[in-house]
């Protein structure tokens, strides 16, 4: 998904109504996918205690601001990491913003689910992007590891019947009388039955003929 969060000097009521919206559309993800939340938060996240487990340590400010509180109580209560202050790197390397030059901010971030926070192995700005922007290109590389699929296998009760009466006159003699009793009762159906019952009807007449004559 990716998001523009409106600037730092907005009004909260403009503020209030993005995150709203935000929260509206990503509530409607899939559970099981990987979540990914990327874009311009216009967002400086400090490196306040209280955020470090959802943030890591690695921002590049000191202090957050309202846009960066936001972004990491929304993080937060949606089960997200911001992996783009997690990772070791020079300064040049962490800021994706720049003004005149000489003010330079890290406010473009990467969200992902926390079961999934791995999944992301480093993230850095790239300033040689050509690109007609003030801000600098984010990079991110990530490794998804496709699940197998384990397929339960299902053990199917076999009736096991000693074949070798029927070589024998005397269990012959009797799965031949227990077959024929058993259909002599289906001589009494209707004539408008359910075809699938019947054969159903003739399968057990069978099995329980053949269980009883040649059953180990």
């Amino acid at each position: 998904m990716n998001v523009h969060v409106p600037t730092e000097g907005k009004i909260d009521d403009i503020k209030d109504r993005c995150y709203e919206e935000l929260e509206r559309v990503f509530d409607k993800f899939p559970k099981y996918p990987t979540q990914i939340l990327l874009g311009d938060f216009n967002a400086k996240v400090g490196r306040e205690d209280i955020f470090k487990p959802t943030i890591g340590n690695e921002s590049l400010h000191e202090i957050s601001n309202d846009n960066g509180v936001r972004v990491v109580n929304f993080s937060t209560s949606k089960n997200l990491t911001l992996r783009s202050t997690m990772f070791p790197h020079r300064n040049i390397h962490k800021f994706t913003w720049t003004s005149d030059g000489r003010i330079r901010n890290q406010i473009d971030h990467i969200l992902i689910d926390k079961r999934r926070h791995s999944s992301i192995l480093d993230i850095r700005s790239l300033r040689a992007a050509d690109y007609d922007t003030d801000h600098y290109l984010a990079v991110a590389k990530v490794r998804e590891r496709l699940a197998v699929s384990k397929q339960t296998t299902h053990r199917v009760h076999m009736e096991r019947f000693n074949l070798k009466k029927l070589n024998e006159v005397e269990g012959k003699e009797k799965y031949c009388a227990d077959i024929s009793n058993r259909f002599a009762a289906l001589e009494n159906l209707e004539t408008e039955v359910d075809v699938n019952k019947a054969w159903e009807t003739i399968r057990e007449n069978i099995k329980m003929s053949a269980k009883e004559s040649l059953g180990y």
